[in-house]
């Protein structure tokens, strides 16, 4: 979230998909009454800390840490929400002032909160829970926009692998040490899982397209999706063909298993020391691009989706229902979830992490894969990831020699993170860098412990760092290197 894009929200005001609570002490009581109707409806922007109007009173400093908690907590408490669901706030400072923002996606189940059902209108949250037409309408809305909750009235756990479940419990348990799948019969995972629904038009109930995606035989998933599968292709002597491919047709489980030894056969591994452990820097990044391909994909397409390694690069593309158009900033992406149940479902077994975090592990480990190496994540309506196998060719900037380029490279690339009093703080450095702390609050009329607090946050940005001591050292500014 970047500032011009904060203020594009306070300029539009409140609507169907904008939202403000003024939220100085606490939340709101009808928080979660918002955040219900958001997930029911097409999504939408929370700002907590603002006024109806539009007017930004933020929030205490004090009652940030359990404000954020509260929000965390009860959204995977089910009896405040129903299902729970995750969500990521984030803390915003605007001129001095702190927010909390949170982005909410459409969900593709319905929620409630404290027994209640909340529908998003121009109006702001509507109580539909004693409209049944209304409730019926929300329903179908949810069924046919995500075809992972298609129901088999006749798809039954006999039609599952049991070895799947066996191995599920295993990697749960693996995850999170007394998992409660660990001691839940087949049907109670299926159930708890969200893979088992009620058809609104029919009124029939039974196992979903995405509990045969995931624990279904193979000719359980054929039967119900006849085009299901993923192709993992090397294409670099053979540029007409392949010189190597397995065609994948089976559970989501497996497939990720297959991808990743097809990987691991063609693709080099590197050492790699993330704090003081050694970890597989080529599985790191790959399991990322791996779970992107397998789960954010609409598999009622008939398109098939496709991992190519070539010479240069490894490509992939799938099927998607878009949500935007273009390149993928990491600095600045709202993050929506294709098939949230079976997205859930793999954050479970623990081959994804939150919702959001595998666009930065994509940036982050590529980067250290190949040195200098940037990917393209490309939103259409065929989803493409280009990660580089040789390092992309490195621009050198000219020097910044004046305030007004420095300023608009740190907000093009930190957005929101740099506050006002944070550009104040370093529109001083950059005109002196021999300043130590209490010269700029005094310059500013701001505290000491204030300014320490800038300067600790632009260096944690890696805009600025300290050379020599704190008395006679002077400020470095790192952006033209």
């Amino acid at each position: 979230m970047t500032i011009e894009k904060l203020e594009k929200l306070l300029r539009e005001g409140e609507g169907i998909e904008i939202e403000f609570k003024t939220a100085q002490f606490d939340l709101n009581k009808d928080t979660f009454d918002s955040i219900c109707a958001f997930l029911n409806r097409k999504g939408g922007h929370l700002l907590l800390g603002v006024k109806d109007n539009g007017h930004v009173e933020g929030i205490i400093e004090s009652c940030i840490p359990g404000m954020l908690n509260n929000l965390i907590t009860s959204a995977n408490n089910p009896v405040k929400l129903t299902p729970p669901f995750y969500f990521s706030p984030q803390l915003l400072e605007y001129y001095g002032k702190m927010i909390i923002y949170l982005y909410i996606p459409e969900s593709s189940q319905v929620h409630s909160t404290s027994g209640k059902i909340f529908d998003r209108n121009g109006d702001g949250d509507l109580d539909i829970t004693k409209q049944s037409a209304l409730v019926t309408n929300l329903y179908l809305r949810k069924q046919s926009t995500y075809s992972e909750n298609q129901v088999f009235p006749y798809f039954e756990l006999a039609d599952c692998n049991p070895e799947l479940f066996r191995r599920v419990r295993i990697l749960a348990e693996n995850r999170q040490t007394g998992h409660p799948w660990t001691n839940m019969s087949d049907e109670e995972i299926v159930r708890s899982a969200g893979l088992f629904k009620k058809d609104i038009i029919t009124g029939k109930s039974g196992l979903t397209l995405a509990a045969a995606l995931l624990l279904g035989k193979d000719e359980t998933i054929i039967s119900a999706l006849p085009h299901h599968k993923t192709d993992a292709l090397l294409r670099v002597e053979n540029l007409d063909r392949y010189d190597d491919r397995d065609d994948i047709r089976t559970n989501l489980i497996d497939s990720f298993d297959r991808l990743m030894a097809f990987i691991a056969k063609h693709l080099p591994d590197k050492f790699y020391l993330e704090g003081v452990h050694s970890i597989s820097l080529r599985d790191r990044l790959f399991r990322e691009i791996v779970s992107n391909l397998l789960i954010h994909r609409e598999f009622a397409n008939g398109f098939p989706s496709k991992l190519i390694i070539e010479k240069d690069r490894v490509y992939t593309e799938n099927w998607s229902c878009p949500h935007g158009l273009g390149l993928i900033d990491p600095l600045n992406f709202a993050p929506f979830p294709k098939n949230p149940v079976i997205a859930k479902f793999f954050k479970e077994i623990g081959r994804v992490d939150e919702l959001g975090s595998g666009v930065r592990n994509v940036f982050k480990y590529s980067s250290e894969y190949v040195h200098g190496a940037v990917p393209e994540l490309i939103e259409g309506d065929i989803f493409k990831t280009i990660i580089p196998l040789r390092p992309s060719q490195v621009v050198v900037a000219e020097p910044l020699t004046n305030w007004e380029d420095v300023r608009n490279k740190v907000r093009n690339k930190f957005g929101i993170r740099f506050g006002i009093n944070s550009e104040k703080t370093l529109e001083l450095v950059f005109q002196n860098n021999h300043l130590s702390a209490l010269d700029i609050a005094e310059q500013l009329n701001i505290s000491p412990r204030a300014v320490e607090k800038h300067l600790a946050n632009l260096k944690g940005m890696g805009v600025i760092d300290r050379i020599g001591s704190k008395k006679t050292g002077q400020w470095k500014i790192l952006l033209d290197e």
